[in-house]
């Protein structure tokens, strides 16, 4: 299913006699079928803001939003949404397969259809273990799993997922990001915002950057990719006469602490590994650092066109 805002205005009046707030100007966004669309940007950009008006929770001052060519308030197409909010509340004397239930029944699942699919997610989420316990009894982590299955359990077209890692440890995130690959082998529909931008660069077809209330740019894949990605190379201290034959290879040291960097593009690595081959320098670790969509984001943070 598709997604369209149309010249989305946002304003909100915050009390008599004060001024009145623009949380969102001007966005216009088309998100494709079966597209991961992430969307960055520093608090108070207006995210939180696009997802609550595609959700009908705030009307839009102006402009339009549509699913499919028709408006989000229709109840069959609102059956066809899965949503985890940024903070989300639930009533926690339920047990997790209760909160499961009342979702399923809530969108009008078929009885018989609910425990398999409440099977899968507790599975997949690795809550299975804790299906009865009450939920005052989870962890924040637990939580925010119990929070994807609940929004997932009515097997949704369109997946709006808002700070879908928070408060997650790193199993917790591999669990996740490994479930949103998965939606997106079946060509589910995902918009997701996240502050951590290495989930978002790994997992998103397209990354929009909001700030100011205003869409800066969208970057596809091969905006990502085309950028080549920083190699270091980390090795024992050099001498002068090393780092200068390092500088004619185009790459250069950088001394990070007491560890010695070596810093060089991927298409470089190649001959950087044949120049501690030559200077008989040992390659302690190597770490590979993709840092497009942090620069970019910061570039527009600041006003970079």
């Amino acid at each position: 299913m598709s997604i369209s805002f149309q010249k989305v205005h946002k304003r909100f009046n915050p009390g008599l006699f004060q001024k009145k707030v623009q949380a969102v100007y001007n966005f216009s966004l088309d998100v494709h079928p079966g597209e991961v669309l992430g969307i960055v940007g520093p608090n108070g950009a207006g995210k939180s803001t696009i997802l609550k008006i595609l959700l009908g929770f705030i009307r839009a001052t102006s402009g339009t939003v549509t699913i499919d060519g028709r408006s989000p308030a229709e109840a069959d197409v609102r059956t066809k949404i899965g949503f985890l909010p940024e903070n989300p509340y639930f009533y926690d004397y339920l047990s997790a397969e209760e909160l499961m239930r009342f979702s399923a029944v809530t969108a009008g699942m078929p009885s018989e259809s609910i425990k398999p699919r409440m099977d899968e997610l507790l599975q997949t989420l690795a809550l299975d273990h804790a299906r009865k316990r009450k939920l005052r009894s989870y962890s924040k982590g637990m939580t925010q799993r119990a929070g994807i299955c609940f929004a997932l359990i009515h097997d949704p077209e369109i997946i709006i997922l808002d700070e879908p890692m928070s408060g997650l440890d790193p199993i917790g995130r591999k669990l996740v990001v490994d479930l949103i690959l998965t939606l997106k082998k079946q060509g589910k529909t995902i918009l997701f915002c996240s502050h951590i931008l290495n989930d978002v660069e790994r997992l998103c077809d397209r990354v929009a950057i909001m700030a100011k209330g205003q869409l800066k740019t969208i970057l596809d894949k091969e905006n990502l990719v085309s950028q080549q990605t920083q190699i270091k190379v980390y090795v024992p201290e050099m001498s002068a006469d090393q780092v200068q034959v390092l500088h004619t290879i185009g790459a250069e040291k950088k001394q990070e602490g007491k560890s010695t960097a070596i810093i060089c593009q991927k298409s470089n690595l190649p001959r950087v590994m044949l120049f501690l081959s030559e200077q008989k320098l040992e390659c302690e670790h190597l770490d590979v650092v993709s840092n497009v969509l942090e620069r970019e984001f910061l570039r527009w943070l600041e006003g970079g066109k």
